[in-house]
């Protein structure tokens, strides 16, 4: 049996070798409590300025990737599985008004949309932080008693409690800090992140949050060996889902380990180098946020690929100098890319679109071929073209030992050699969009706008920027939920397209008449 320790250092056997007894040692704050003091402590009046600007930018981007994944076919399959499932209570799935789930499965089908195509944000240490917990949210304010009412500030306080939530216990290995290797993190520290976030929002006690932390952990994780796959969105949607499910069952009475945060047999089995240590009285707090901001992405797929498309662009300059060329490939004889050694980003010949996300060599090529990578590079028919599959043939892999896999400090350097022997390199160290060169508030209403218009008419769009523009002054979430449960444009057009079939239909019989 593993001896229970203080975090991050004394084991019992010591605490008592050293003239203290077993009682005081138990009487001392754990990991587990710490973090659950954490999440049933923290008070609207500890949201600061900059943390509620971050999160509504982070709030506005899920919906709006949510919305354009909802026609994606990972998020038509598992609506399809999900319509099994039905209760008294229930959700609306984003963008479609006349499905309704029990609030679980709305935070699974939700939060698989986010993740579905990969355009979600990123955080260091490596995680996509708002899509396991922001469908929590949506769905818990439509499906709770109106009475009392959920204002913005509630909102973005249990929001902001998931998201510190899975920062503090990424804080705790260095192997966090790194692109992952063993497992995908919004599975692990997501899982959390929403237990917290849905104790948070319906008020859980100090003991009641300290075990939905602990039954979420007996949820959490799922494998890096399924990312490119259509079942890596699903551990988004599993955090959700698994999360809430925690909570409720806390609520419950269900109990689990009183210290599982703090042992290396608990959550300390996600990650190598697991230290974790107990939190600082709220007193002192200071949001993980406030001083690492996310990156957003311009295209969808893995954020490391944002580097080589940024050094791609650069390099292209040097070889389509007009803006009706096209590029010389013939005349091309290798491209090198240098970048980190991270192996489910590697792939030479990606076959699908998803594989396509996860491919330094088809971003690389995509680039320099098109001038442009946007959502439409990743359709399978974009991805087939001849022309990159010969391009893909060029390409090469350095790793060079200074390039470690950390969204906070790697870079792309790509070299294009020609057959004429006429070399050219290039180098991105930060691209748009990371935290290091955010996205601007015009460029992410665009990104918004761009992605929420596939599913929703103009109306609703620019109504939802404004509802989250001014989040923190709404007195009822359910001026948002409306919003989301707004019917789709493909609704509104097969509405007008009956209409049209009806008045066709009749109007000869009127004519007769």
């Amino acid at each position: 049996m593993e001896e229970i320790s203080l975090p991050g250092s004394l084991k019992i056997s010591e605490w008592i070798q050293s003239g203290h007894d077993a009682l005081t040692f138990f009487s001392l704050k754990s990991v587990t409590e710490s973090l659950a003091s954490m999440i049933h402590g923290l008070k609207v009046n500890h949201l600061t300025e900059g943390i509620i600007q971050r999160s509504k930018r982070m709030i506005l981007d899920s919906l709006g990737v949510g919305f354009l994944g909802t026609d994606t076919e990972v998020f038509h399959k598992v609506t399809q599985y999900s319509k099994i499932y039905s209760s008294n209570t229930s959700s609306t799935v984003w963008g479609r008004p006349d499905f309704r789930l029990p609030p679980t499965y709305a935070a699974f089908v939700n939060g698989v949309a986010v993740h579905s195509m990969d355009f979600d944000d990123t955080w260091h240490p490596a995680t996509h932080p708002s899509g396991a917990v922001l469908p929590v949210l949506t769905a818990l304010s439509e499906a709770l008693p109106q009475t009392p009412k959920f204002s913005g500030l509630d909102l973005l306080l249990a929001f902001n409690v998931g998201i510190e939530v899975q920062g503090r216990l990424m804080h705790f290995s260095k192997e966090a800090k790194d692109i992952p290797k063993r497992f995908h993190p919004p599975s692990v520290v997501g899982t959390l992140g929403s237990a917290a976030a849905a104790s948070k929002f319906l008020g859980l006690s100090l003991t009641k949050c300290r075990e939905a932390l602990a039954i979420a952990v007996s949820h959490a994780g799922a494998p890096i060996a399924n990312a490119a796959t259509q079942t890596k969105p699903l551990h988004i949607g599993n955090a959700a889902k698994h999360g809430m499910e925690a909570t409720f069952l806390a609520m419950l009475g269900l109990q689990g380990n009183k210290q599982i945060l703090d042992l290396g047999s608990g959550f300390g089995a996600f990650y190598a180098n697991y230290s974790p240590k107990v939190l600082p009285s709220l007193d002192s707090h200071i949001w993980l946020l406030d001083q690492q901001d996310v990156a957003f992405k311009s295209f969808p797929a893995h954020l490391a690929t944002h580097w080589v498309a940024d050094a791609a662009s650069a390099v292209r300059k040097h070889l389509v100098t007009t803006e009706t060329a096209q590029l010389p490939a013939n005349h091309i004889e290798r491209i090198v890319l240098r970048i980190p050694d991270v192996q489910y980003v590697n792939r030479p010949f990606p076959d699908s679109e998803h594989e396509a996300r996860h491919s330094f060599q088809y971003v690389a090529c995509a680039m320099l071929l098109d001038g442009n990578v946007t959502v439409p590079s990743f359709y399978n028919q974009q991805v087939n073209r001849p022309q990159v599959k010969e391009l893909l043939k060029k390409v090469e892999l350095e790793h060079p030992p200074d390039n470690m896999p950390s969204f906070d400090t790697l870079y792309c350097e790509i070299s294009i050699t020609l057959k004429d022997g006429t070399t050219f390199t290039e180098r991105s160290d930060t691209f748009y969009g990371h935290w290091r060169k955010p996205l601007s508030q015009e460029d992410l209403h665009k990104k918004f706008r761009a992605n929420a218009s596939k599913m929703l008419c103009r109306d609703t769009v620019e109504s939802l920027i404004k509802v989250v523009e001014k989040l923190e002054d709404l007195e009822d979430c359910a001026m948002l939920t409306r919003l989301l449960k707004e019917p789709s444009v493909q609704e509104e057009a097969s509405k007008l397209s009956s209409m049209f079939t009806f008045h066709q239909t009749t109007l000869p019989r009127l004519t007769n008449i």
